[in-house]
Protein backbone atom coordinates (compact mmCIF):
# COMPACT_ATOMS: atom_id res chain seq x y z
CA UNK A 1 0.00 0.00 0.00
CA UNK A 2 2.71 2.33 0.94
CA UNK A 3 4.25 1.61 -2.40
CA UNK A 4 1.08 2.41 -4.08
CA UNK A 5 1.25 5.36 -2.69
CA UNK A 6 4.36 6.21 -3.19
CA UNK A 7 4.39 5.67 -6.95
CA UNK A 8 1.11 7.79 -7.31
CA UNK A 9 3.15 10.94 -5.36
CA UNK A 10 6.02 9.97 -8.25
CA UNK A 11 3.39 10.13 -10.57
CA UNK A 12 1.54 13.02 -9.61
CA UNK A 13 4.99 14.96 -9.33
CA UNK A 14 6.12 13.75 -12.95
CA UNK A 15 2.49 14.73 -14.58
CA UNK A 16 2.82 18.20 -12.47
CA UNK A 17 6.19 18.82 -13.83
CA UNK A 18 5.57 18.01 -17.31
CA UNK A 19 2.76 20.04 -17.70
CA UNK A 20 4.86 22.92 -16.05
CA UNK A 21 7.41 22.37 -18.82
CA UNK A 22 4.57 22.41 -21.56
CA UNK A 23 2.79 25.38 -20.37
CA UNK A 24 6.15 27.57 -20.08
CA UNK A 25 7.03 26.03 -23.80
CA UNK A 26 3.37 27.20 -24.77
CA UNK A 27 3.62 30.92 -22.83
CA UNK A 28 7.46 31.04 -24.52
CA UNK A 29 5.96 30.53 -27.98
CA UNK A 30 3.36 32.75 -27.74
CA UNK A 31 6.01 35.35 -26.31
CA UNK A 32 7.92 34.90 -28.99
CA UNK A 33 5.24 35.05 -31.60
CA UNK A 34 3.85 38.63 -29.86
CA UNK A 35 7.46 39.97 -29.88
CA UNK A 36 7.64 39.46 -34.01
CA UNK A 37 7.83 42.33 -35.97
CA UNK A 38 5.99 41.33 -38.96
CA UNK A 39 5.34 43.12 -42.59
CA UNK A 40 2.98 41.96 -45.66
CA UNK A 41 4.08 42.75 -49.27
CA UNK A 42 3.25 41.28 -52.46
CA UNK A 43 0.36 41.22 -54.77
CA UNK A 44 -3.43 40.74 -54.80
CA UNK A 45 -2.44 37.27 -53.70
CA UNK A 46 -1.07 38.56 -50.40
CA UNK A 47 -3.66 41.46 -50.31
CA UNK A 48 -6.34 39.12 -50.47
CA UNK A 49 -8.66 40.19 -54.03
CA UNK A 50 -11.10 37.96 -54.20
CA UNK A 51 -11.93 37.00 -50.97
CA UNK A 52 -13.98 39.81 -50.21
CA UNK A 53 -14.57 42.36 -46.40
CA UNK A 54 -11.79 45.01 -48.03
CA UNK A 55 -10.86 47.65 -46.17
CA UNK A 56 -12.20 50.43 -47.90
CA UNK A 57 -8.91 52.75 -46.47
CA UNK A 58 -7.50 50.61 -48.82
CA UNK A 59 -9.00 51.40 -51.99
CA UNK A 60 -7.69 49.53 -55.22
CA UNK A 61 -5.21 47.47 -53.77
CA UNK A 62 -7.83 45.89 -51.96
CA UNK A 63 -6.75 44.70 -48.93
CA UNK A 64 -9.18 42.44 -47.28
CA UNK A 65 -9.54 41.46 -43.42
CA UNK A 66 -9.90 37.76 -44.75
CA UNK A 67 -6.67 37.84 -46.44
CA UNK A 68 -4.05 35.20 -45.15
CA UNK A 69 -1.40 38.05 -43.72
CA UNK A 70 -4.27 39.76 -41.49
CA UNK A 71 -5.49 36.15 -40.14
CA UNK A 72 -2.00 35.23 -39.62
CA UNK A 73 -1.45 38.53 -37.51
CA UNK A 74 -5.48 38.15 -35.60
CA UNK A 75 -4.41 34.51 -34.41
CA UNK A 76 -0.70 35.19 -33.44
CA UNK A 77 -0.97 39.43 -32.18
CA UNK A 78 2.56 40.05 -33.26
CA UNK A 79 4.17 43.08 -31.52
CA UNK A 80 3.52 44.80 -34.62
CA UNK A 81 2.42 44.32 -38.54
CA UNK A 82 2.28 46.16 -41.59
CA UNK A 83 0.29 45.55 -44.34
CA UNK A 84 1.26 47.02 -47.76
CA UNK A 85 -0.10 44.14 -50.50
CA UNK A 86 -1.46 45.59 -53.84
CA UNK A 87 -3.53 44.64 -55.79
CA UNK A 88 -2.33 44.44 -59.20
CA UNK A 89 0.86 44.97 -57.88
CA UNK A 90 4.59 44.10 -60.05
CA UNK A 91 8.19 44.20 -58.75
CA UNK A 92 8.91 47.84 -59.50
CA UNK A 93 5.56 48.26 -56.99
CA UNK A 94 6.89 46.84 -54.19
CA UNK A 95 9.76 48.24 -54.83
CA UNK A 96 8.96 51.61 -54.99
CA UNK A 97 5.93 51.57 -52.93
CA UNK A 98 5.73 48.86 -50.28
CA UNK A 99 8.76 48.78 -48.30
CA UNK A 100 8.70 51.71 -46.02
CA UNK A 101 7.51 49.67 -42.75
CA UNK A 102 10.48 47.44 -43.25
CA UNK A 103 13.83 48.09 -40.66
CA UNK A 104 16.43 46.31 -39.13
CA UNK A 105 14.14 45.48 -36.33
CA UNK A 106 11.76 43.34 -38.66
CA UNK A 107 11.64 39.41 -37.94
CA UNK A 108 8.92 38.58 -40.46
CA UNK A 109 8.10 39.53 -43.95
CA UNK A 110 5.71 37.38 -46.49
CA UNK A 111 5.60 37.95 -50.21
CA UNK A 112 3.97 36.85 -53.46
CA UNK A 113 5.27 38.73 -56.54
CA UNK A 114 5.73 37.94 -59.80
CA UNK A 115 2.61 36.81 -61.78
CA UNK A 116 1.60 40.00 -62.66
CA UNK A 117 5.14 40.82 -64.25
CA UNK A 118 5.19 37.74 -66.20
CA UNK A 119 1.41 38.81 -67.68
CA UNK A 120 -0.85 36.75 -65.54
CA UNK A 121 -3.87 39.11 -65.91
CA UNK A 122 -3.20 39.28 -70.32
CA UNK A 123 -2.52 35.53 -70.20
CA UNK A 124 -6.10 34.76 -69.05
CA UNK A 125 -7.58 37.17 -71.23
CA UNK A 126 -6.08 35.47 -74.51
CA UNK A 127 -7.27 32.55 -73.07
CA UNK A 128 -11.10 32.95 -72.20
CA UNK A 129 -11.30 35.29 -75.44
CA UNK A 130 -8.72 33.86 -78.24
CA UNK A 131 -8.16 30.33 -79.86
CA UNK A 132 -6.39 27.82 -78.12
CA UNK A 133 -3.28 28.46 -80.30
CA UNK A 134 -3.56 31.92 -79.16
CA UNK A 135 -3.67 30.52 -75.47
CA UNK A 136 -0.76 28.57 -76.32
CA UNK A 137 1.18 31.02 -77.77
CA UNK A 138 0.75 33.45 -75.27
CA UNK A 139 1.71 31.34 -72.33
CA UNK A 140 4.29 30.73 -74.41
CA UNK A 141 5.43 34.49 -74.43
CA UNK A 142 5.03 34.70 -70.60
CA UNK A 143 7.37 31.73 -70.00
CA UNK A 144 10.10 33.23 -72.23
CA UNK A 145 9.59 36.57 -69.78
CA UNK A 146 10.02 34.14 -66.63
CA UNK A 147 13.47 33.03 -68.15
CA UNK A 148 14.66 36.39 -69.51
CA UNK A 149 13.58 39.00 -67.47
CA UNK A 150 11.66 37.96 -64.44
CA UNK A 151 14.78 36.53 -62.67
CA UNK A 152 16.03 39.94 -62.49
CA UNK A 153 13.14 41.72 -61.55
CA UNK A 154 12.98 39.35 -58.45
CA UNK A 155 16.36 39.73 -57.60
CA UNK A 156 15.95 43.61 -57.35
CA UNK A 157 13.07 42.86 -55.16
CA UNK A 158 14.91 40.43 -52.98
CA UNK A 159 18.20 42.22 -52.52
CA UNK A 160 15.92 45.68 -51.65
CA UNK A 161 14.17 43.44 -48.46
CA UNK A 162 17.70 42.39 -47.20
CA UNK A 163 19.09 45.91 -47.00
CA UNK A 164 15.85 47.40 -45.26
CA UNK A 165 15.36 44.02 -43.05
CA UNK A 166 18.57 42.54 -43.04
CA UNK A 167 17.71 40.58 -39.86
CA UNK A 168 14.25 39.11 -41.26
CA UNK A 169 12.90 35.50 -42.34
CA UNK A 170 11.53 35.97 -45.90
CA UNK A 171 8.80 33.40 -46.61
CA UNK A 172 8.11 34.13 -50.11
CA UNK A 173 5.04 31.86 -51.33
CA UNK A 174 4.33 30.85 -54.61
CA UNK A 175 0.96 30.48 -56.89
CA UNK A 176 -1.60 27.49 -57.03
CA UNK A 177 -2.23 25.86 -60.14
CA UNK A 178 -5.75 27.13 -61.21
CA UNK A 179 -7.09 23.82 -62.95
CA UNK A 180 -8.13 20.36 -62.08
CA UNK A 181 -7.82 18.30 -64.54
CA UNK A 182 -10.25 15.87 -66.05
CA UNK A 183 -12.52 17.43 -63.64
CA UNK A 184 -16.39 19.08 -63.39
CA UNK A 185 -16.28 21.20 -65.96
CA UNK A 186 -18.30 20.72 -68.91
CA UNK A 187 -17.63 24.05 -70.59
CA UNK A 188 -15.44 27.24 -70.85
CA UNK A 189 -11.01 26.67 -71.98
CA UNK A 190 -10.13 23.57 -73.45
CA UNK A 191 -8.25 20.48 -71.51
CA UNK A 192 -4.96 21.73 -73.00
CA UNK A 193 -5.44 25.54 -72.46
CA UNK A 194 -6.21 24.56 -68.75
CA UNK A 195 -3.48 22.00 -69.13
CA UNK A 196 -0.90 24.50 -70.19
CA UNK A 197 -2.08 27.35 -67.25
CA UNK A 198 -1.26 24.81 -64.77
CA UNK A 199 2.07 24.28 -66.38
CA UNK A 200 2.63 27.55 -66.51
CA UNK A 201 1.94 28.11 -62.54
CA UNK A 202 4.65 25.36 -62.28
CA UNK A 203 6.94 26.68 -64.54
CA UNK A 204 6.55 30.41 -62.50
CA UNK A 205 6.75 28.77 -59.10
CA UNK A 206 9.96 27.23 -60.12
CA UNK A 207 12.00 30.00 -60.99
CA UNK A 208 10.22 32.13 -58.18
CA UNK A 209 11.67 29.65 -55.81
CA UNK A 210 14.37 29.33 -57.23
CA UNK A 211 15.28 33.04 -56.96
CA UNK A 212 14.23 33.45 -53.50
CA UNK A 213 16.54 30.29 -52.28
CA UNK A 214 19.31 32.06 -53.72
CA UNK A 215 18.77 34.59 -51.46
CA UNK A 216 18.56 32.24 -48.68
CA UNK A 217 14.52 32.94 -48.24
CA UNK A 218 12.15 30.18 -47.52
CA UNK A 219 9.77 29.35 -50.42
CA UNK A 220 6.66 28.05 -49.31
CA UNK A 221 4.37 26.33 -52.09
CA UNK A 222 0.15 26.19 -52.01
CA UNK A 223 0.26 23.92 -54.92
CA UNK A 224 -0.77 20.98 -52.36
CA UNK A 225 -2.52 22.73 -50.25
CA UNK A 226 -4.98 23.96 -53.19
CA UNK A 227 -4.82 20.45 -54.64
CA UNK A 228 -8.96 18.95 -54.89
CA UNK A 229 -9.61 22.62 -54.44
CA UNK A 230 -8.79 23.95 -57.96
CA UNK A 231 -11.63 25.58 -60.61
CA UNK A 232 -13.42 22.31 -61.98
CA UNK A 233 -13.09 20.50 -58.74
CA UNK A 234 -16.38 20.65 -57.41
CA UNK A 235 -14.78 22.40 -54.32
CA UNK A 236 -12.85 25.43 -55.92
CA UNK A 237 -10.94 27.38 -53.49
CA UNK A 238 -10.63 29.61 -56.71
CA UNK A 239 -12.93 31.86 -58.54
CA UNK A 240 -13.40 30.90 -62.28
CA UNK A 241 -14.21 34.08 -64.64
CA UNK A 242 -16.70 36.63 -62.84
CA UNK A 243 -18.18 38.21 -65.93
CA UNK A 244 -20.01 40.27 -62.65
CA UNK A 245 -16.66 41.27 -61.10
CA UNK A 246 -13.83 40.54 -63.20
CA UNK A 247 -10.85 41.41 -61.05
CA UNK A 248 -11.55 38.45 -58.66
CA UNK A 249 -11.37 36.04 -61.66
CA UNK A 250 -9.31 33.87 -60.93
CA UNK A 251 -7.99 34.40 -57.40
CA UNK A 252 -8.42 32.92 -53.91
CA UNK A 253 -12.01 32.67 -51.92
CA UNK A 254 -12.11 33.24 -48.54
CA UNK A 255 -11.84 29.28 -48.46
CA UNK A 256 -8.56 30.23 -50.48
CA UNK A 257 -7.01 32.72 -48.16
CA UNK A 258 -7.92 30.33 -45.02
CA UNK A 259 -7.47 26.69 -45.88
CA UNK A 260 -4.49 27.41 -48.83
CA UNK A 261 -2.35 30.22 -47.94
CA UNK A 262 -2.58 30.48 -44.14
CA UNK A 263 -1.61 27.43 -43.48
CA UNK A 264 1.05 27.39 -45.27
CA UNK A 265 2.53 30.86 -44.66
CA UNK A 266 1.80 29.58 -40.95
CA UNK A 267 4.37 26.73 -41.42
CA UNK A 268 7.05 28.19 -42.59
CA UNK A 269 6.63 31.76 -40.47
Amino acid sequence: MKLSRIAAFSSSLLLGAVLALTGAGQAQASDSAAALDYVALGDSYSSGLGAGGYDSASGNCKRSTKAYPRLWAAAHSPSSFAFTACSGARTGDVTAGQLAPLSSATDLVSITIGGNDAGFSDVMTTCVLQSESSCISRINQARSYVDSTLPGKLDSVYSAISTKAPSARVVVIGYPRFYKLGGSCIAGLSENERAAINGAADYLNTAIAKRAANHGYDFADVVPAFTGHEICSGSAWLHSLNLLNIGESYHPTASGQSGGYLPVFTAHA
